[in-house]
């Protein structure tokens, strides 16, 4: 049944107050300022009831950002013990139209926490994210259902799946980061070597792009190797005319790392290669 279809007639609207000299008043929608008027009402007595829930519906259609809104439906579907699987393809509708509204995600992280089920979470995620694979929401909300639900064991898969079609989804190269070292279970030592090499092919397939280069730089300060292990890499696709500001950058930090042990002939090295950064880094 539609908001208008419900009896009103017991339910005196509160207008909004802005008090006697408004400075900005906003100029609502009339049937926004309508049902929020009831919704003042009704929450005033704290109903829970059918025509509550679907004003709230109402209401969300003109304002999804709303939060007092999202909290009130909440307590009533709780309240009425309403079928959350319901609510659950509700707010998948929702998504559709607004992927990016951080309220309707919470809202979906409280439903699924009363449910205790997250099922149908990994799937929804993913359409979302084949959509729009940088959907900052979509990726906070995923990984909170994996450490909620402990759902490591596939995330490396899915998130491969991402970079093969598209390396430079930095998105895609964060949650790999976070699928290995949030895990509860710690990555060994072999893993990281080979977590170093999987970055290292990345590479070579688009040495510009800034994406990978953190990555390795960051599993290798997770690891007991030295960012020396990239030297090889830097110099090959230096000597093969890929001037990547990101390889010479490395060469640098290396160099300094040794220059630090007390080797001039690396602090000049470094210093050599430093106007080719600065000339490439645009």
């Amino acid at each position: 049944m539609s908001f208008e279809n419900y009896d009103w007639s017991d339910v005196v609207p509160i207008e909004q107050d802005d008090g006697p000299d408004p400075l900005a008043q906003i100029a609502y929608d009339p049937e926004y300022s309508k049902a929020m008027g009831y919704f003042r009402a009704l929450a005033q007595k704290n109903e829970h009831s059918e025509r509550a829930l679907t004003l709230t519906e109402k209401i969300i259609e003109h304002n999804p950002a709303h939060y007092t809104i999202w909290h009130y439906r909440q307590q009533i579907l709780f309240s009425l013990n309403k079928d959350l699987y319901e609510e659950l393809d509700f707010i998948r509708n929702q998504v559709e139209q607004n992927p990016k509204n951080y309220q309707l995600w919470h809202h979906r992280q409280v439903i699924v926490e009363k449910l205790k089920d997250c099922s149908l979470e990994s799937s929804f995620t993913e359409e979302v994210l084949n959509d729009d694979s940088k959907n900052y929401h979509a990726w906070t909300y995923r990984q909170w259902v994996i450490r909620t639900f402990n759902l490591w064991d596939n995330e490396l898969s899915f998130v491969e799946k991402l970079l093969e079609k598209d390396i430079r989804n930095n998105s895609a190269w964060n949650q790999r980061y976070f699928a290995i070292f949030y895990n509860p279970t710690k990555p060994s030592e072999e893993f990281l070597e080979q977590e170093v090499q999987y970055g290292i092919t990345k590479i070579k397939l688009a040495p510009n792009n800034i994406s990978p280069w953190n990555y390795v730089k960051g599993v290798i300060a997770k690891s007991k190797l030295k960012i020396d292990v990239l030297e090889e890499l830097c110099k090959t696709l230096y000597q093969q005319g890929i001037i990547s500001p990101h390889a010479l950058g490395c060469l640098v930090d290396i160099y300094e790392d040794r220059a630090k042990c007390g080797s001039i002939n690396e602090k000049e090295l470094g210093i050599q290669v430093f106007p080719y950064i600065m000339k490439r880094d645009t």
